[in-house]
């Protein structure tokens, strides 16, 4: 008889901040309420979907690192959250997306229109919480990460399609799309501590790095990570032609014929067996590995960014949580 796994980083920094988040899960239940019975209901179809809620937990921690604590960070926390839930409405909607955290996506259910005004209500309600929290600082930087995540969007939507994309490009991507959140999550954190210094860039570092790890492991799980085969839950990316590190690093050390399966399946003109084809050739230039290795080195420098911090218990979880982000791919 095995013994059951224990909690993994996420569920450990979710205890260690279970007052603060079951008050931010308030806050937000609170805040995404509207006599308009369409928004709360789509809304919670997502947002009490599952989710992990690290982008909240990230935000909570750094300012319980630095001795900060109260209404202020839970509101950033429920602010962070609020963006991140608009941003994936809007995400489902250009993708096309029919699934999200296992469930139906909400723009199958009520519609691109919905989604998209409900993802701009939520952005709305994140805005009214950072103004409660009566500091322009962190409505700032909230307020330039939202502008920032919106630029990596267009980036995208630019990039689609285009099998030539370099790897700094699509680097540049997921820091605006991804990290951008992340770092200003931890930014936030530290500036509600009263921490604005020092200690809240690096722990913006830490969120940016964090941010770009995770991306990267996203990146690899699409293909299967490590273990490179068929999934159930695999090849979103592959059937959106999107250009992600493993099909980079696999295109860019692949020959002549090669490259030309990449550019046709990317361009649209792909089938069934394309993607069995794709992960043979994933495997043949090690591409997971190497995306895993990219990974590694991101949240490698991310506990770096920690280690000039007090060290207590709210750091040593958001180091393990840097190792969860790329322990998940194995």
């Amino acid at each position: 008889m095995t013994n059951a796994p224990g909690p993994n980083a996420v569920d450990r920094l979710a205890t260690l901040l279970a007052e603060d988040l079951a008050a931010v899960d308030a806050l937000i239940h609170r805040h995404m309420s509207s006599p308009v019975g369409v928004i709360p209901n789509l809304a919670a179809h997502l947002i009490d979907a599952g989710g992990k809620r690290i982008r909240p937990l990230i935000t909570l921690a750094a300012a319980r690192l630095l001795g900060g604590g109260g209404d202020g960070p839970r509101k950033l926390a429920a602010a962070v959250e609020f963006i991140h839930s608009a941003t994936l409405l809007h995400d489902d909607v250009v993708d096309i997306s029919a699934m999200r955290r296992g469930k139906r996506s909400a723009n199958l259910i009520w519609g691109n229109s919905a989604s998209v005004l409900v993802g701009d209500f939520l952005f709305a309600r994140s805005f009214n919480l950072m103004v409660e929290t009566g500091d322009i600082m962190v409505l700032d930087i909230l307020a330039r990460a939202a502008s920032v995540i919106a630029e990596g969007e267009v980036m995208q939507l630019a990039a689609a399609n285009d099998a030539d994309t370099s790897r700094a490009r699509y680097m540049e991507i997921v820091a605006a799309k991804t990290a951008a959140l992340f770092a200003a999550a931890a930014r936030a954190g530290a500036v509600a501590a009263g921490r604005p210094g020092q200690e809240a860039i690096a722990l913006e570092t830490f969120g940016r790095e964090l941010g770009l790890a995770f991306q990267l492991v996203d990146d690899a799980l699409d293909y299967g990570g490590l273990a490179a085969t068929m999934g159930k839950n695999t090849g979103d990316d592959f059937k959106e032609g999107k250009v992600t590190l493993p099909v980079v690093f696999a295109r860019d050390a692949g020959d002549e014929a090669e490259r030309a399966f990449w550019r046709r399946v990317v361009s649209g003109e792909r089938g069934e067996e394309d993607f069995v084809r794709a992960l043979a050739l994933l495997r043949r230039h090690n591409a997971i590995a190497l995306t895993l290795d990219a990974a590694r080195a991101h949240a490698n420098a991310a506990r770096q960014a920690l280690s000039q911090l007090p060290a207590n218990a709210y750091r040593e979880a958001l180091s393990d949580l840097a190792d969860f982000v790329v322990e998940r791919a194995h």
